[in-house]
């Protein structure tokens, strides 16, 4: 079936079994599919972070080669949707997987080499690759879903690519476990880590175009054509002066701004090698229960979509500040100058430390989850998604590029949390502004949403371009 066969397609998916959601062209099969990219590719990559300095005693050639990354991510997560729109999945997706294979294999050479420079060039290879992928995955996420459950499939493929940071947790720990004393991961580890990013960039090619995806009531996804690099060019610098996507600019800035913080500030400096490991398997999994939470009161608690965003929106910001509130006063005995004593799993002080790890990731994912639910109402058609992500993956990304330098110049830890804290805390009010200016209610019949999901240019009760 060729990209343009649009016509053709209609009469031939009538044909399937409509009712059976693990058809391999139904939205549910692409997002799961597209979750297991992500669990053996970012996921992956998330473990190898989460340790603390990329797993090395030193984090400086990790900080570097994560601050060359987020500069190229910037740029390329921008540019990333009208990449996608022009390339298609497999080809953007493949390109993106492949290059944090690369990158797991620089810190393979560091092990032996102590060189930072093919890690730093790995790491802006992997800007440009994950741009790709992430710009991608936010058209699959936000566009693939029928309108009313956007937040029930954005909660399923967080959960499963969550699950590779589990997984990825578990890897150090136990290839590590032993090693009591070693500051540095061994060769096994990295390996481990570049057999699953293979395996992802393989996966890659079992995603479907958005012409050859059919939801549970026949309508498409998105039935436009591929489309130019002039157009993409002209669409894309539209972003920075549409309003909506510049009220999302502090959240984008703030969803992983607080990496830097956590991964090496908190996990790093408190925790021994195993524990590192042992901690990201709980941080991760918070993840996974954090975004089927937030999924499911962004779909089911009102019948009124924009109630639905209110009440999401009011219960991270809740719950943030009390995080962040515990995050404070655990921060408060140490600094740079005086480092704590690094706790393992088996002593009784670690609880505390492990509990607010665990609350750090729980609102990460509910975080990024309502902020991907946002983007996700404001249009339904795969092509304006895929820009929108990809904006706010890049805005993401140059807000890391920042935080991961900040580190590096040994920023008073205080100062970290405190500029994190209040990143978050400004960006629910105007996620909030945003809701209520442009997220419609979905009130109408079920044949009316049918209707305009599958012609886009009738899309104007979904967005006003």
């Amino acid at each position: 079936m060729g990209m343009g066969d649009g016509v053709k397609d209609e009469e031939s998916v009538t044909e399937l079994p409509r009712k059976s959601i693990f058809r391999y062209n139904s939205p549910l099969v692409q997002v799961a599919l597209i979750g297991l990219v992500c669990f053996c590719c970012p996921g992956m990559f998330n473990a190898l972070s989460g340790m603390g300095g990329g797993g090395q005693v030193d984090p400086t050639a990790a900080n570097n080669a994560n601050t060359a990354l987020y500069t190229t991510f910037a740029l390329f997560g921008v540019l990333g949707g009208g990449i996608y729109n022009i390339l298609g999945p497999h080809l953007t997706l493949a390109a993106g997987c492949s290059t944090y294979v690369l990158y797991a294999g620089s810190f393979l050479y560091y092990n032996h080499h102590q060189h930072q420079g093919f890690s730093i060039a790995a790491g802006a290879l992997l800007g440009v690759g994950a741009g790709l992928l992430w710009a991608g995955e936010g058209a699959i996420m936000t566009a693939y879903p029928p309108t009313n459950r956007k937040g029930t499939y954005i909660s399923l493929f967080w959960s499963i690519f969550n699950m590779g940071g589990v997984i990825g947790g578990l890897i150090p720990f136990i290839l590590n476990y032993h090693r009591n004393k070693a500051a540095s991961v061994n060769d096994a580890t990295y390996i481990g880590f570049m057999c699953f990013m293979s395996a992802g960039t393989l996966l890659s090619f079992a995603i479907l175009p958005p012409n050859r995806v059919v939801r549970d009531d026949g309508t498409r996804c998105t039935n436009v054509k591929y489309s130019s690099v002039s157009t993409e060019a002209t669409e894309v610098l539209k972003l920075f002066a549409n309003w909506k996507m510049l009220l999302i600019v502090p959240a984008a800035w703030a969803s992983n701004f607080f990496y830097s913080y956590q991964f090496n500030n908190v996990n790093g400096l408190l925790f021994n090698l195993r524990t590192r490991g042992l901690n990201n398997v709980f941080y991760w999994g918070a993840q996974m229960l954090g975004s089927v939470g937030i999924g499911y009161i962004l779909d089911f608690s009102f019948q009124s979509r924009r109630m639905r965003g209110f009440v999401g929106i009011s219960v991270v910001a809740l719950l943030g500040s009390a995080i962040w509130g515990g995050g404070l006063a655990n921060q408060l005995p140490y600094s740079h100058d005086h480092p704590p004593k690094k706790l393992d799993f088996k002593e009784s002080a670690f609880a505390g430390p492990f509990v607010l790890y665990f609350s750090y990731g729980l609102l990460d994912a509910m975080f990024q989850s309502m902020v991907y639910w946002v983007i996700g109402a404001l249009a339904d058609d795969s092509q304006t998604l895929s820009r929108y992500s990809g904006f706010y993956k890049g805005v993401q990304s140059a807000g890391a590029a920042v935080a991961w330098q900040v580190d590096t110049h040994k920023v008073p830890l205080l100062s970290q949390l405190i500029v994190n804290w209040s990143l978050t805390t400004i960006s629910y009010p105007l996620l909030a502004l945003l809701v209520l200016l442009a997220v419609k209610d979905d009130n109408k019949t079920e044949g009316e949403i049918v209707k305009e999901a599958g012609v886009p240019s009738s899309n104007k009760d979904f967005t006003t371009t």
